[in-house]
């Protein structure tokens, strides 16, 4: 599997620079008017992971092979979007498609950079996006409603279900609350998944701000300063510097962030924060053809796992080799970590860990 992430925000927020410094590309025009991004450019992100680069020193293999994630950039929002204003259902219909979003708020003032609402206020530049996803969002429930009220009345019990979650939702929405806000019992979540709500998808929240406060804005400033609770998920980064990091080898781009003070990247710790939002994590094999990260679920069986690789080895599971990483590490290889009783074979029940290397047995 591969995680898809939509890029949003009001136009001239730093959409399409962050864009770029994630996909070490110009393929976004980076322009000072709204909606130079027409279409939703599409960017494929390795997932920054120094366990594959260790692995791949120890195995000496063919190929790397690097989990991935694919963000899209969608063309700014105004408000009214979700009456057709701008690019209006477009915009809509792109997020959708996407497994998470990254909302990108501008908290710096100062600059050249014309603004769509004609003043810098972070916390209601968010809520302009969050209302027009949010009346989005209304318009489907209440639709949903009026489909289902008939065959409720008439005693399907799924209906009837889904009714009640269905007012739950609309009354959050109503609220002026994301979809996300409302409390699932577990019989639930299939069905407020299948309502593709959007926002009912996780939000990630890039707080863009100047390459002076980077290293000394705390992150609960930042969320202050936008209007955000302390368990939203959000990171500080400076679009344009990490746009500028591009032209750096990655060498001299980390010697960059050392001298601002900066410990990592802003893009690694979206990556790594999308990652947590959304309850994924790595696994992996390596031989000599190939050392690859794959993604899975946290809490994702060995047969569930085997599956990301392919259907059928999921079918035909028989049993999964495995070693931890540091364990891998630590005995200089699959060979050793065999001769020092570090490999175990697990079965269908077993709940894959963060950075097993693991070896599929099926059957077909």
């Amino acid at each position: 599997m591969s995680l898809k992430i939509g890029i949003v925000g009001l136009p001239n927020v730093g959409k399409s620079t962050l864009f770029n410094a994630l996909t070490r590309s110009h393929g976004a025009v980076a322009a000072n008017y709204p909606f130079c991004t027409i279409e939703p450019n599409i960017g494929i992100v390795e997932v920054p992971d120094e366990r594959l680069k260790k692995l791949a020193e120890m195995v000496k293999p063919e190929k790397i092979v690097p989990a991935i994630v694919e963000f899209v950039d969608i063309a700014g929002l105004v408000k009214g979007a979700s009456k057709g204003e701008g690019l209006g259902n477009a915009f809509l219909s792109h997020i959708r498609e996407v497994d998470a979003i990254c909302h990108v708020v501008r908290i710096f003032d100062g600059g050249d950079i014309l603004h769509v609402e004609g003043s810098i206020d972070p916390k209601r530049d968010r809520e302009i996006i969050e209302a027009e996803l949010i009346i989005a969002d209304l318009e489907r429930v209440t639709k949903k409603i009026d489909k289902n009220q008939g065959g409720a009345r008439s005693g399907n019990k799924e209906l009837i279900k889904e009714l009640a979650l269905l007012g739950t939702i609309k009354t959050a929405l109503e609220a002026g609350k994301l979809a996300s806000s409302v409390e699932l019992e577990k019989d639930q979540r299939p069905m407020f998944q299948s309502l593709e709500l959007l926002t009912g998808k996780r939000m990630i929240y890039a707080l863009n701000t100047d390459e002076q406060s980077l290293a000394t804005l705390p992150i609960d400033e930042a969320k202050k300063k936008a209007g955000l609770s302390a368990c939203d998920t959000a990171i500080t980064v400076s679009a344009k510097l990490e746009e500028e990091l591009i032209e750096l080898s990655p060498e001299d781009g980390a010697a960059m962030l050392r001298e601002l003070g900066i410990k990592t990247s802003g893009l690694d710790r979206l990556i790594h924060a999308a990652y947590d939002a959304l309850g994924l994590q790595t696994y992996f094999t390596a031989g000599v053809k190939e050392v690859r990260a794959w993604t899975i679920h946290r809490g994702s069986t060995a047969p569930q796992a085997a599956g990301v690789i392919h259907t059928d080895f999921e079918k035909g599971f028989i049993r999964a080799e495995t070693i931890g990483y540091n364990d891998f590490i630590a005995c200089g290889g699959e060979a050793k970590a065999k001769e020092q009783g570090k490999l175990r074979v697990e079965g269908k029940e077993y709940v894959v860990n963060d950075g097993d290397v693991m070896h599929f047995r099926f059957n077909v």
